[in-house]
């Protein structure tokens, strides 16, 4: 950070929460509470604009931040609800990968600690999967072919093997909401914003794994605790974006990803929390080539910011109430 740049701590940040829309919050909240052990932590009711906001985490005492202020936690999961949708039969959310024009979000990925039972636990709840179970649910099997749940709006839950064995932690509280996929045209352009703006480090990157032809970053905030970066090391924590970028889209002219956002909706937004909302926003407006979707000063939500990524992902900046007392949230 140069001199003149406003005094925000970027090593304070936390990528607090994704965001997605669903089409009947009981619904989905019973899905996320009863099949993963999440908990309700916080519930945003907005009448006016006609829109609710439930935030879901991992929250038993072994969970990384267990009883700790939503914003000052990682692994979040908003789930946004407009009102009415429920008695739609015409809505449907566009989950990110099934229309081919409409590309962009993957997936949220969920670290557990025994796959094959996992695996088998969902099926028998009656929890859908994007191709039918392979009969091999060994590590590097789940590794090769990933597991991919659907949740009751049909967005993938990538399920991810914990690196230690099943039998030292069998139970579902070690579980983590490991990280959010996006899909990404140039990933240069990519990890620099998310480096050099946000603030994260490249955790683990990848190039053309396997019978993939694509490379991966997992950006995020570098903690003490993390030790040598590995993808172990990764999937083993909360709050990463996995970038995604397939060989040569770069130089391709049209190749562009949607971003939830413009219509057909679906996912909205990833977050980060900061230590002083005002500072972190009056620095990305120094900072040359910062794209905003809604500054501090506009509208009447003066307690969030977005910006835009290279692909037109929205990027949400909220205070870290923990660290300054800003909103009453």
């Amino acid at each position: 950070m140069s001199n003149d740049q406003p005094r925000t701590d970027t090593s304070t940040y936390k990528m607090n929460h994704t965001m997605v829309r669903v089409k009947d919050p009981k619904r989905s909240v019973k899905f996320y509470e009863d099949n993963f052990g999440m908990s309700l932590i916080n519930k945003l009711d907005n009448p006016d604009a006609k829109f609710c906001l439930y935030f879901l985490a991992f929250d038993s005492p072994e969970a990384d931040s267990y009883g700790k202020v939503w914003t000052d936690r990682e692994g979040l999961l908003e789930l946004t609800h407009n009102y009415g949708t429920e008695d739609d039969p015409s809505y449907k959310v566009n989950n990110g990968n099934d229309d081919p024009e409409h590309q962009g979000f993957g997936h949220i990925a969920i670290s557990v600690n025994n796959i094959t039972r996992t695996c088998e636990e969902l099926a028998a709840a009656g929890v859908q999967f994007k191709k039918p179970l392979s009969k091999d649910r060994s590590l590097d099997a789940c590794r090769e072919d990933i597991v991919y749940a659907l949740d009751p709006d049909g967005y993938y839950i990538a399920l991810i093997q914990l690196s230690i064995a099943a039998s030292e932690a069998p139970q579902r509280p070690k579980w983590r909401f490991s990280h959010t996929m996006l899909r990404v045209k140039d990933m240069e352009a990519s990890t620099h914003f998310y480096a050099s703006y946000l603030g994260m480090a490249t955790l683990y990157r990848t190039k053309n794994q396997g019978k993939a032809d694509f490379e991966q970053a997992f950006m995020g905030y570098q903690r003490p605790e993390d030790g040598q970066n590995s993808l172990d090391a990764i999937l083993n924590r909360e709050g990463v974006v996995e970038l995604v970028q397939y060989r040569g889209t770069e130089k391709q002219d049209n190749v562009n990803y949607h971003n939830g956002n413009d219509q057909p909706q679906g996912f909205g937004h990833v977050c980060i929390s900061v230590d002083d909302l005002d500072l972190a926003c009056a620095r990305f407006g120094i900072m040359e080539g910062v794209r905003w979707k809604k500054r501090l000063t506009d509208g009447r939500m003066k307690n969030v910011a977005f910006l835009l990524d290279p692909d037109g992902y929205w990027v949400e900046v909220l205070q870290n109430e923990a660290l300054k007392k800003r909103a009453n949230w």
